[in-house]
């Protein structure tokens, strides 16, 4: 469930109104800005931008980019653009780093559903003027450039059912690759790029089945090069997406000095989806609630604008 709080009926040239105010004169009224898009769902969010320029001849987001600054700058940027739109941006500035963030790409590529996944493609397309594949491929090599390009360009079967056969004979494949450390073999790419994340999740509890431990278990043993954290994070968002970003947020939160890029992008992208699942899996996790480990470590707006998306009131 999102635990985003947006209400029901709403006036997008108002809410352009109290905007276009927030942003007037000397001096941003950064709680004005939190208290109307903090409370917007994404269809909410594109007609307040669209009554924005109608009204005032000018974009929302560029605007909002010219206001803001810092990290609450950033947290609003990736909000208030479509979802889609915001996934494009996320790769391309993955890809873009001096050493590619995989972690950024895998998500994108294994947690959405396989029409989102493709909105995310026509976006970045559009946006950038190049394909999303053509760009992962532009900024890797080998053995995860194959893996990468299969997942980003992946159209999965999205329906339940499963072939158990199928399920037994794949995790004696992948369990084979583990023993032999022949992991980077075309046929776990094969498996991974292509079946539908019913069947790979009945295939991964047969591997728990057959070697008593999970694949991502047996995969830590290995000697951790890149390929392998990728094909790690890879089942992990595949098969428990909940589990995977409670993890992130736990190493966002835990090293010394917040990672604010990944804890911005979970929250952000998660707020519409199932983020108070994921709050609910981190307070398992840690005892400790997500909302009070967020407001020690970040401060002012940021913050602020966190805790609004987090669905804390008040």
């Amino acid at each position: 469930m999102a635990s985003l709080v947006a209400p029901d009926h709403f006036s997008p040239s108002e809410d352009a109104a109290a905007l276009q105010k927030a942003c007037k004169g000397w001096g941003t009224n950064e709680k004005a800005i939190i208290k109307v898009l903090g409370h917007r769902n994404a269809a909410q969010r594109k007609q307040i931008r669209q009554a924005y320029e109608d009204l005032y001849q000018e974009d929302l987001v560029k605007r909002l980019e010219s206001e803001l600054s810092g990290d609450f700058e950033k947290a609003v940027y990736r909000w208030i653009l479509d979802p889609a739109d915001r996934d494009a941006v996320l790769a391309n500035v993955a890809l873009k780093k001096s050493s590619p963030d995989y972690h950024v790409i895998i998500e994108i590529a294994c947690v959405h559903s396989p029409e989102e996944l493709l909105e995310v493609r026509k976006a970045y397309r559009l946006r950038y003027k190049r394909s999303l594949e053509e760009d992962i491929a532009a900024h890797t090599t080998g053995d995860i450039r194959k893996l990468l390009v299969g997942l980003a360009s992946a159209y999965r079967y999205e329906g339940e059912e499963i072939i158990a056969r199928l399920a037994n004979s794949e995790a004696v494949v992948l369990h084979n690759a583990i023993k032999d450390k022949a992991v980077n073999h075309e046929e776990v790419i094969r498996i991974l790029t292509t079946r539908s994340k019913a069947q790979l999740r009945a295939t991964f509890n047969r591997y728990r089945d057959d070697q008593g431990t999970s694949i991502t278990k047996n995969l830590l043993a290995e000697q951790p090069d890149d390929f392998t954290v990728a094909l790690r994070t890879a089942i992990r968002c595949l098969n428990d997406p909940k589990k995977y970003f409670e993890k992130v947020l736990r190493n966002a939160i835990k090293r010394v000095g917040t990672d604010e890029d990944a804890l911005t992008r979970v929250i952000v992208t998660r707020a519409e989806k199932d983020l108070k699942e994921i709050k609910e899996e981190y307070q398992k996790r840690n005892s400790v609630s997500l909302d009070l480990v967020v407001a020690k470590d970040t401060s002012g707006d940021y913050e602020a604008f966190l805790l609004t998306l987090l669905g804390k009131e008040g």
